[in-house]
């Protein structure tokens, strides 16, 4: 098993210490460090030597920019401690009023095709190495881009299609149909994108931490896991800034001041999503565990405690 597989078995089973690492771990100062910086550190995870104040950077490092399964280095924007940087513009760029459907598309399409990038470079590989990635995951990976990119769209082209000027139908289609639309895409994107795991299945391991083979059930319930927790992260930052607008609309400052509306949606979209990004990566353990009786019977006698473990991936 994989030195950071092993620290998240040890350090990463409930949600507040979940959380707490991965506030440690989303720092992005971490994206300074090279490549090679990056395998050292890994490989100082790796030796079993008790860390000090240097390895507890070196920890952080390789858990924040080290692929679980093959050992290498995440690409540089995809690794965690980047999206934020690089996925709260296009969120709040993608959340603008815009005019026409065009800007609303461009948008869009460069904040699905990034969370797809990120969805297909932080998955679980473990039955993929030593291949390249199939013609079939490519289609899917693009066409799951050009659907959500044209889903993403729908309410502004129903304001441009129908015309709309009555209030009611603009706060419909500007604020509370973004809300489960967003939600619905993040989940599908990961869905869709990952599939292959549920498809030819996942490494899972003992309790001792031997691969014993391929689970499609574990597959299947990380993707979902994480699809998910995608769900939740877009769906709240999407949810938490048109709370808070319809409340402030109503006090005598924001009713004197509209043109403060705008600008203070899109800081608070911002701020909804540096928040949620933690509590979303820390929904479900990167190490999960599937019950012996949920997975193929060929696997269910390596189940020496009852259960087997997997990892979930990002």
């Amino acid at each position: 098993m994989d030195p950071n597989l092993l620290y998240w078995r040890s350090e990463g089973q409930s949600f507040l210490s979940r959380l707490r690492i991965w506030l440690d771990l989303l720092d992005p100062t971490s994206l300074l460090s090279s490549d090679a910086e990056v395998q050292k550190a890994h490989a100082l995870l790796g030796s079993g030597e008790k860390l000090n104040e240097k390895g507890g950077h070196a920890q952080t490092l390789s858990l924040s920019s080290v692929h679980a399964d093959s050992g290498a280095a995440i690409p540089l924007v995809f690794r965690p401690p980047a999206f934020l940087p690089i996925s709260g513009p296009l969120v709040v760029a993608s959340f603008l009023p815009h005019i026409g459907v065009k800007p609303a598309l461009f948008w869009q399409f460069l904040l699905q095709s990034y969370s797809a990038g990120f969805n297909h470079a932080n998955r679980n590989s473990s039955s993929e190495q030593g291949k390249t990635t199939s013609l079939k995951q490519l289609l899917l990976i693009a066409g799951a881009v050009s659907y959500a990119t044209c889903a993403g769209v729908l309410p502004q082209f129903f304001i441009n299609r129908l015309g709309v000027r009555s209030a009611p139908l603009h706060t419909f289609f500007r604020s509370i149909l973004p809300i489960p639309l967003s939600a619905a895409l993040a989940f599908f994107n990961v869905l869709t994108v990952r599939s292959e795991e549920s498809e030819t299945g996942i490494q899972v391991f003992d309790s001792n931490g031997n691969p014993v083979g391929l689970s499609k059930a574990a597959g299947d319930k990380a993707v979902r896991e994480t699809a998910l927790s995608r769900a939740v992260l877009f769906g709240a930052t999407t949810a938490v800034p048109t709370l808070l607008v319809f409340l402030l609309q109503r006090t005598r400052f924001f009713q004197r001041s509209s043109l403060l509306v705008a600008p203070f949606r899109h800081a608070t979209v911002a701020f909804a999503l540096g928040l949620m990004i933690p509590v979303s990566f820390s929904l479900f353990p990167q190490l999960g565990t599937i019950r012996k009786e949920n997975v193929e019977e060929k696997l269910r006698t390596a189940a020496d405690n009852g259960h087997l473990y997997y990892h979930r991936g990002l």
